[in-house]
C-alpha cells in the first residue's frame, strides 16, 4: 500500500490522463466509425472506396507506427498541436476502423426490405440510414463496440511513450524513486481495471436496456 499512498497524486494524474484519452478518443472513434460505416454502404462508389481504404489501411497498421506517423509526421507539415491531441487523433482514428466494421455488421443484420420500404416512401439514403437502419443496427452492435472501446482504453498506454501523461507512464517515475517495480505495476493494473470495468458496466446497462434479446 505504501507505493500507492506515497504516490497517490502521481497515480491520480496518470489515471486522469488515461480516462481523458479514453473518453475523447472514444468519441472521435464513434463519430468517425459511424461515418465510415455509412460510406461503406453508400450508393456512391467513391465513398465506398474511401471507406474501404480507410478501414483496410488503419486495421493493418500497427498502432505504434500510427502514433509515430501522427505525433512526428504531422508537425513536419506545419500541424503543431499538444501531444495529447495527437494521441487522441491516433487512438481515435485507429479505433474508428474497428468501430466501422462493427457498425457495418450491424447494418447488414437489418432486413433489406426495411431500406427498400423507406426508399419507396421517397426517403433519401441519409434519412433511410439515420432514421430506419442505424437505430435498428445500434441494438446489435452494443457488445462489439463495448469490447472495442475497452481495447482502446488499454491501447492508450502507448501514449506514455510519447510524453503524454497517462497511467502506465507513472512506472518510470516510481522506478526512478526506487519503489518496487512489481507493486508499481500492480497498482497500475488496478487503475486499468477501474477504467475497463467501468466501460464494461456501462455497456452492460446499454445492452440490457436496448440490446437484442438472446
Amino acid at each position: 500500500m505504501n507505493v500507492l499512498l506515497d504516490n497517490f497524486s502521481l497515480y491520480g494524474k496518470g489515471l486522469l490522463g488515461t480516462v481523458e484519452l479514453t473518453v475523447f478518443a472514444s468519441l472521435l472513434a464513434l463519430v468517425v466509425g459511424v461515418v465510415m460505416a455509412a460510406f461503406r454502404v453508400a450508393p456512391v462508389g467513391s465513398l465506398r472506396v474511401f471507406g474501404t481504404v480507410w478501414v483496410t489501411v488503419l486495421r493493418n497498421t500497427p498502432l505504434t507506427l500510427l502514433f509515430f506517423a501522427v505525433l512526428l509526421g504531422l508537425p513536419r507539415f506545419g500541424i503543431v498541436l499538444p501531444f495529447k491531441i495527437f494521441a487522441v487523433l491516433a487512438l481515435g482514428c485507429y479505433t474508428s476502423a474497428f468501430i466501422c466494421e462493427a457498425v457495418r455488421s450491424g447494418i447488414n443484420t437489418v432486413p433489406v426490405g426495411q431500406g427498400e420500404a423507406a426508399r419507396s416512401l421517397g426517403m433519401s439514403f441519409s434519412r433511410t440510414l439515420g432514421d430506419v437502419v442505424l437505430p435498428q443496427a445500434f441494438r446489435t452492435v452494443i457488445p462489439p463496440v463495448g469490447s472495442t472501446l475497452i481495447a482502446l482504453a488499454k491501447n492508450s498506454a502507448i501514449a506514455g511513450s510519447f510524453s503524454v501523461v497517462e497511467l502506465l507512464g507513472t512506472y518510470k517515475t516510481l522506478n526512478e524513486l526506487g519503489y518496487s517495480i512489481v507493486w508499481s505495476f500492480v497498482w497500475i493494473a488496478v487503475g486499468y481495471l477501474i477504467v475497463t470495468l467501468t466501460i464494461s458496466a456501462l455497456f452492460n446497462v446499454l445492452e440490457k436496456r436496448w440490446g437484442v434479446p438472446r
